[in-house]
């Protein structure tokens, strides 16, 4: 997988690799009590040699209502939904107080910036979800991002044409999100093997680019660095959203796969934050094209 938020999580894995440890589980494992084939009954099975259940209690148990992902502590697409949406609230609020406080305290960019990538990478590497951390990641990234979009917004563009550039930087993360959400569930665009070896492919390439534009910015001008301003910045940020849009896609099929695995609730905690980290990024790069083409040229 491409985000590592899902790629070193084994719930949101091949599903052929879960089924596999998955039936050895069964194998060596008595069943769940309390279910027979899918339904809930509110007592342990009976085993073979135990006596026969009469035709009341059979009826009983066939007749109880299906046991939900809910009821038996699994995932749910509401889950991911509820606490994405949270998250993304947080998300803002923190970035409106951060916009409203950089003039006087412009430092706090790059406090957020640096605890963001330090709670990214913790969050993204743990084995099981911390609602804490993705919390202060969630509050990080806010100071960062209202920071930085005050620092476009009011610094970098030509104030006499001044366009809302973060609104319009919102408007289209959310439309892109829309779009790639649309072609995901419509089928028009399949994660399949080629899709994923493509999308790694093309993410390494585009952080070899970055890590060498980083260098030279220490050498040569450029309020992007030599390599992501003009046209070819504008150009190279059209890429780095396709790249975005794409690893959405591979996102929403993970949370597919975590899903319909029966991946335990809490990990709905871990789609969310890997959801958040791809918006960031996808905010972030719209963000820039448009202070590119408003910029002080």
């Amino acid at each position: 997988m491409s985000n590592p938020v899902f790629s070193n999580s084994a719930v949101f894995g091949d599903p052929r690799a879960q089924g596999k440890r998955g039936g050895q589980a069964r194998a060596g494992q008595p069943q769940q009590p309390g279910y027979l084939e899918g339904y809930y009954t509110g007592q342990p099975q009976r085993s073979a040699t135990a006596s026969t259940v009469d035709a009341a209690q059979l009826d009983q148990m066939y007749g109880a209502p299906a046991a939900t992902t809910r009821d038996t502590g699994r995932m749910t697409y509401d889950d991911v939904i509820v606490k994405t949406g949270g998250l993304l609230a947080l998300l803002v609020v923190v970035a409106a107080g951060s916009w409203y406080l950089t003039p006087q305290m412009p430092a706090l960019m790059f406090i957020g910036a640096v605890v963001g990538l330090v709670l990214g990478l913790v969050n993204s590497f743990k084995k099981s979800p911390s609602p804490a951390l993705i919390i202060a990641y969630t509050v990080a990234e806010g100071v960062f991002l209202g920071g930085i979009s005050y620092f476009f917004q009011n610094y970098y563009i030509d104030q006499q044409n001044a366009q809302p550039i973060v609104l319009q930087a919102v408007v289209g993360t959310m439309a892109t999100f829309g779009a790639a959400l649309f072609l995901f569930k419509s089928g028009k665009v399949r994660v399949t093997p080629k899709f994923t070896r493509w999308l790694m492919i093309a993410l390494v390439g585009y952080l070899a680019f970055s890590v060498l534009n980083l260098v030279l910015s220490f050498f040569m001008p450029g309020d992007f660095g030599p390599l992501r301003g003009g046209w070819i910045g504008v150009l190279v940020g059209l890429v780095a959203v396709g790249l975005a849009a794409a690893t959405l896609i591979m996102d929403f099929d993970s949370i597919k796969r975590g899903v319909e695995g029966g991946a335990p609730a809490k990990f709905a905690w871990s789609a969310a934050f890997g959801l958040i980290v791809t918006l960031v990024w996808l905010y972030l790069e719209i963000l820039r094209i448009l202070a590119i083409l408003q910029g002080r040229d």
